[in-house]
């Protein structure tokens, strides 16, 4: 079952949708030339160019400019709170069927930003387009405390520049063009995390803040060391503030969400209860969440050498005559790292012979790494293996893994039509489902055990026993149908054993 809102939020999985043009330092070898060429030709004119718009000034100084822009410090150290009424959409890569353009989702916030305590508090209403029937709007209600990941508290509009003036390590970086004007840039670090701030030569103002980060409490978690850009724009005066009410976030080259803030005040009377935190919840705040153990406890053996272990994200062993196919990996490098760990611990005597990875949903293949740095084959639809490919290269230096370590080659199985694997009961045939919600996964079926793994396609409602999404489920039908195949029961990535004639008679229910 595709997460909610409040798990998701998206991948390099498209092609860049912005190229950013750096003015390069020059060679040098060509420094003579350039000062007596910058001589003859005007000398201010060509050494404007370095740091537009705060020419003979440090930078320091030039984001004394910005402040002064955009209402002088005294006017941004006042604000001490603001609660702010936002309207947002999100692009869905990492749950997009069939990716680029994605799938967005909607949000309505109320967000209250205690800036000078450090907290924050959100209220939130998602339309969501992929979520259970009849849940497609939510509401969550959330309070957190400052955490060396949570920016908007410093990097926000508010205190950015604040930020970047009390930086030791402030400097100028090279210069920068953006939306076709060159754009002064200052760089300093903030909390480990190097920072890059655009401000524009002509009205000094911050038009964008660069990032490099490695963002351990969202499923971009998955693409290691993220490169962020956020614009600032739609300028308005808000109590003598000039303040930016739209803000876009771009990562990796995918303009990923846009936020528009809908009314703005500052140093409302705060409301310290909604914004209070128990300290067990703010430790949580700083680790990886997706660093979780994989969990055990809740084993079913589908069929002898067929071991099915339960948790948010389904895996399956299954020991053939020759090795151990392990069935997916997901959430993270650490997780599955235990888990090829436990299928090891469990088949001593057996090679771990394949990594099967069925959909392109970042979740359900973020540990494929770890399979590729252990030497494993992996199994992967022909659709995803570019994705796959940019997955593994990605770079984890700020939070590393095994194959930011040891870096391997990955060694693909590619299923581009029905693929056998392995012999005997537990022989496994791969067949793609290509159909227009399930293009990018592919199912897993068992012969001898007439038994079918579903890939992220089924999800039973806990207590109603709905479908999650009939249409996913009825083109897995379909595909059964098409590849003739005789099938008693079905599991997925969130879905336990099940009667095939149930889930039959669901999908001929709400067609």
């Amino acid at each position: 079952m595709r997460p909610s809102t409040a798990q998701s939020v998206a991948s390099t999985s498209a092609p860049a949708l912005a190229r950013r043009a750096i003015l390069p330092l020059p060679p040098v070898r060509w420094l003579p030339l350039i000062v007596c060429t910058a001589l003859v030709l005007g000398g201010p004119a060509a050494a404007e160019e370095v740091h537009p718009g705060c020419s003979g000034i440090d930078a320091r100084a030039c984001v004394g400019l910005a402040l002064t822009a955009m209402g002088g410090p005294a006017k941004l150290t006042g604000i001490s709170n603001e609660q702010l009424d936002i309207a947002e959409h999100v692009e869905l890569t990492e749950q997009s069927y069939r990716q680029d353009p994605f799938v967005v989702a909607y949000n309505r916030t109320r967000l209250t930003l205690d800036l000078s305590g450090k907290r924050q508090h959100v209220e939130t209403r998602a339309i969501w387009p992929e979520a259970d029937p009849d849940t497609a709007s939510a509401e969550t209600n959330r309070a957190s405390t400052s955490v060396p990941t949570d920016e908007r508290l410093e990097l926000g509009p508010e205190r950015l520049l604040l930020t970047a003036e009390a930086a030791a390590d402030l400097h100028y970086d090279r210069a920068e063009a953006l939306r076709s004007t060159l754009h002064t840039v200052v760089a300093f670090t903030w909390r480990g995390v190097p920072v890059k701030v655009l401000i524009n030569r002509f009205n000094h103002l911050p038009d964008a803040v660069e990032t490099t980060q490695s963002f351990g409490k969202d499923f971009w978690f998955a693409w290691g060391d993220v490169a962020q850009r956020v614009y600032f724009d739609n300028w308005k005066l808000i109590s003598g503030v000039l303040y930016p009410t739209n803000r876009i976030e771009e990562r990796n080259g995918v303009l990923w969400r846009s936020s528009q803030v809908l009314e703005a005040r500052f140093n409302v009377v705060l409301d310290d209860k909604s914004l209070a935190i128990d300290p067990a919840a703010a430790q949580k705040q700083m680790s990886f969440v997706w660093e979780i153990p994989f969990d055990t406890s809740d084993h079913v053996e589908l069929a002898p050498g067929i071991d099915l272990y339960q948790g948010s994200w389904n895996m399956t062993f299954v020991k053939q005559d020759d090795g151990v196919v392990i069935l997916e990996a997901p959430i993270s490098p650490f997780f599955t790292k235990q888990a090829i760990a436990k299928a090891r611990a469990d088949h001593p005597s057996l090679p771990i012979k394949a990594v099967v990875s069925t959909s392109d949903s970042w979740p359900h293949f973020a540990g494929v790494r770890e399979a590729v740095a252990e030497k494993l084959p992996v199994y992967v639809l022909d659709l995803n293996q570019a994705m796959f490919d940019r997955a593994v290269r990605a770079p984890h230096a700020l939070h590393p893994d095994l194959q930011q370590a040891a870096p391997q080659a990955p060694q693909w199985r590619v299923v581009s039509s029905k693929v056998e694997l392995g012999s005997g009961p537990n022989r496994m045939v791969l067949y793609p489902l290509r159909g227009a919600a399930t293009e990018r996964q592919y199912m897993v079926y068992f012969p001898e055990r007439r038994l079918l793994y579903a890939s992220d396609t089924l999800s039973l409602d806990p207590k109603t026993h709905a479908l999650y999404d009939p249409e996913l489920v009825h083109e897995v039908v379909q595909a059964v149908e098409r590849e003739h195949l005789q099938v008693d029961r079905v599991f997925a990535m969130h879905e336990g054993p099940t009667a095939w004639s149930q889930i039959v008679g669901l999908v001929a229910a709400a067609l």
